[in-house]
């Protein structure tokens, strides 16, 4: 998602993509916040201007690189630029669009007070659709070039992490993703509100940058074996699973790459808090676990905030495959968590979209209920929960006491 794919007139692209996490739009945050206003940003598009989104990149190439700028003839987003390789067709969906900040995201239309804000030309961008929606069939370039037969339909899809929601069958409200029958908003734009891949549905979602890349950075940089090769990660959590809950007082915020819920701080920076002589590897890597869990504990309490209703828990990625983890989710939490049967949920949403599109079910709601299972249930730890309430605790004052240490100068 966000992604910035620009082309020329021919079609061709104009310079590299700037992926969602490419940063370096802060300036242009700023202005685009100043010239609209905070509050009247988050009505018209539901988000705040933050540098992991599409219009910063743009306006960033606008600003920088003018010559490239006046090549400009089309905008669209990473999937949707593979879409054009395969069926000619210039589309996107409501979920990708509504990382742009240049989507009405209540309307589910693009935004023409946006795109006015920030003079960009409606007609750079691609038509929307909703996910299930067939936007555009396999042509014979398509073909030629993937082996698929022409005149395949191809449905819009939709970003990874609705996608993913979709996949692991979150698409009712009151199931944590979580997904809403309402454009539910922060006012501060701590969490993101973004149209569903489900027609007439958004979902909330709270972002921790370096969930996983928390612990692969810490196995990539100080975890190798005597022959030089990286510790796989069953044997670290192996490891830490033998180190009580809390790690006894090792705290980790996992702010390798800034940090958007609940701070909304690009300049956010890691911490390893509370180390003693006594402290071993296998503490380490819990702390790590247990740091980004409580990361992601942080949306549940914006949620409640928010009168999101919160009835079950579901996980999905690199997380829901370590036991571990699991446990350490459902203890951080204080509440069981579901492990569905399909481990790669946003590819198997993605899957369930193409055949919502092609008719094989009515909608995507029905796909879900036809062929998305739990498959296990892990359920919290008294005696943990209350260490891990008071580790937690300390956990959310490290922000504040390290702010203004890595704030720019």
């Amino acid at each position: 998602m966000h992604g910035a794919v620009m082309l020329d007139e021919q079609g061709s692209v104009v310079r590299p993509a700037l992926i969602w996490c490419d940063v370096r739009t802060e300036k242009q945050c700023r202005d685009l916040t100043a010239k609209i206003g905070h509050e009247r940003l988050i009505q018209l598009t539901c988000n705040p201007a933050l540098a992991n989104f599409t219009l910063t990149k743009l306006l960033w190439v606008r600003e920088n690189e003018p010559e490239n700028w006046k090549r400009v003839r089309s905008l669209m987003l990473p999937k949707d630029y593979v879409r054009f390789r395969l069926t000619g067709e210039r589309a996107t969906d409501m979920a990708d669009a509504s990382g742009t900040l240049l989507l009405d995201v209540s309307l589910r239309r693009w935004s023409r007070e946006m795109l006015q804000a920030a003079e960009i030309d409606e007609r750079l961008l691609p038509s929307l659709h909703e996910s299930p929606d067939v936007c555009g069939k396999i042509s014979g370039d398509g073909a030629a070039a993937t082996g698929l037969r022409v005149g395949t339909p191809v449905v819009a899809g939709a970003g990874d992490q609705a996608a993913g929601a979709t996949g692991m069958g979150i698409v009712a409200a009151g199931t944590v993703f979580a997904a809403t029958d309402r454009p539910a908003l922060d006012p501060r734009g701590r969490v993101h509100t973004f149209c569903h891949a489900i027609p007439g549905r958004w979902h909330v979602m709270g972002v921790t940058q370096a969930a996983g890349l928390s612990l692969r950075w810490f196995r990539d940089t100080f975890a190798t074996s005597s022959s030089g090769a990286h510790e796989s990660y069953d044997r670290l959590t192996a490891e830490a699973a033998k180190i009580p809950a809390g790690s006894d007082g090792l705290l980790w915020t996992p702010y390798l790459m800034g940090e958007r819920t609940p701070h909304l701080d690009s300049n956010a920076r890691g911490a390893l808090v509370g180390l003693t002589a006594s402290h071993t590897r296998a503490h380490i890597v819990r702390a790590i676990l247990e740091g980004v869990a409580f990361s992601l504990r942080d949306t549940f309490t914006l949620f409640r905030e928010m009168n999101v209703p919160v009835t079950s828990i579901r996980l999905g990625g690199g997380g829901a495959r370590s036991p571990l983890w699991r446990q350490i989710q459902a203890d951080v939490y204080g509440h069981a968590v579901e492990i569905v049967e399909t481990e790669e949920g946003a590819a198997y949403g993605a899957a369930i979209l193409a055949g919502v599109g092609a008719g094989m079910w009515p909608s995507v709601a029905a796909a879900c209920a036809a062929v998305v299972r739990v498959a296990s249930c892990v359920n919290p730890q008294p005696a943990a929960i209350t260490t891990l309430n008071a580790s937690y605790s300390a956990f959310r004052r490290i922000y504040p006491a390290t702010r203004d240490v890595f704030a720019p100068r």
